[in-house]
This record gives structure tokens, sequence and C-alpha cells, in this order.
């Protein structure tokens, strides 16, 4: 045997035992990106408007179109505060171990390029101030085949009280474990 038919036998050894792993998490290769958007209050918004932000569609959904296929909410509480509640504190959470939340940040939102493991709140609502910054983290039902979350990054540019209205800017990590939020294609 040649020394390149043993090379050839040893990648292809590789690589068969690299795909046969079914605990392996895929390389990334959806692309990090900025987007912008405006999420009406839950209650007292139009029925046609988003009011939920989902980090699996990369954007802002309308609950009752998507069940709980989102991660937060954005509503006005009864003592007329802008707040962000999580999917647990709707009561639309997953028995699952890992609930979507969101875990606030005092970096710029530049600054923050790796999400946290842990820490994020799920369990109460957030106030959404002007200028708030939060790391976003799934549940696991996003990446179920692997048991893992996805995360981002998020930040508050306008609260409008009349129009009860949030404008925020989102990076979205949709690789599945990925939590590094740089623009492009995740390394980590």
């Amino acid at each position: 045997m040649t020394r390149a038919h043993l090379w050839l036998g040893a990648a292809g050894f590789a690589v068969a035992v690299a795909c046969s792993d079914p605990n392996a998490i895929p390389d990334a290769s959806l692309t990090n990106e900025v987007d912008t958007l405006t999420l009406w209050a839950l209650d007292g918004g139009p029925l046609t408007r988003p009011t939920a932000y989902s980090l699996n569609a990369r954007s802002g959904v309308r609950t009752w179109d998507v069940g709980t296929n989102f991660e937060f909410a954005f509503t006005v509480d009864p003592a007329g505060r802008p707040v962000l509640p999580p999917l647990e504190v709707l009561g639309l959470a997953s028995s699952g171990s890992l609930k979507p939340g969101l875990k606030p940040s005092t970096l710029t939102f530049d600054g923050m390029k790796r999400a946290p493991l842990n820490g994020y709140v799920t369990t109460d609502t957030i106030p959404a101030d002007s200028g708030g910054k939060f790391f976003i983290r799934t549940g696991v039902n996003s990446c179920a085949s692997y048991g893992v979350p996805l995360y981002g990054k998020l930040e508050i540019l306008y609260v409008d009280t009349v129009a009860d209205t949030l404008s925020l800017r989102v990076v979205a990590n949709q690789n599945c474990a990925y939590r590094d939020l740089d623009l492009g294609i995740p390394k980590d």
C-alpha cells in the first residue's frame, strides 16, 4: 500500500468518526447580522403587529401565530411601565430545565461579544428602558436535537409610551450552541 492510500484511508476514517458522533455540534454556517425592529405592546397593540421576539425566527413575531416559539414579549405593566416578560412569566415556557431569558448587560452593544452561559432572568419581568442592553438565550427547543440553546444580544433603541412600541437592534446567533456575537460567521 502506498503512502497516499494510507493517508486517504486515515482521512476517510476520521471523517466517518466525526460524522457518526451524534453529540457533535455542526460547524457554524449562519451569519450573525444586526437587525432593527419594532415591537408593539401585548395589551392594546394591533393584532397584525409583532409583540414578541424570536431568536429562532430572527424577527419580531405575533404571539398568537407562533405559540411558544419566542423568548420574550413586550408589554406595559399595570403601573404604565414598559417591560419585557420572558416566556416563563407569561406561563408559556416548556417543562424543560433551560428556560428562555434575558441577562442585563452594562457593556456597550458592540462590546457584547460572547453570550454568558448562566444568569438569565427567566421568572420576572424586566424593565424596558431606552438604552437597555441584554443577552438573550432560548430554551433548548430551538436546537432540540443537540439539547443546546441559541444566543443573541439586543439593545433597546427607543420606547414610545404613547404608541406603546419598542424599537430595538438585535444580533441573533442562529448556530446551535455558538455564543459568539460578533458579526459574520461565529467562531465559538
